[in-house]
């Protein structure tokens, strides 16, 4: 009998392991929006608050809890 050896096939690309064009997290779909140019510049320190907490614990989308944590950590308070 014969055994049969696969070869690995040279155009796969294991995303995984971040490929040839990892995308970057700064170009990724945001939960809100995609650019602050238009917000306020308290409503863009926050977005930026957001975004970097997003980036910490790669999180795609933020709890109401993780959010009012993010503002919690910006001086808020009731």
């Amino acid at each position: 009998m014969s055994q049969i050896v696969h070869e690995p096939d040279a155009t796969f690309v294991d995303r995984r392991e971040g490929g040839a064009n990892p995308v970057s997290p700064a170009c990724e779909r945001r939960q809100f929006a995609n650019s602050h140019d238009e917000l306020s510049p308290e409503a863009k320190e926050l977005a930026q608050a957001i975004d970097g907490y997003k980036l910490r614990h790669r999180r795609r989308f933020i709890t109401f809890e993780e959010m009012l944590s993010v503002i919690v950590s910006l001086g808020y308070h009731k």
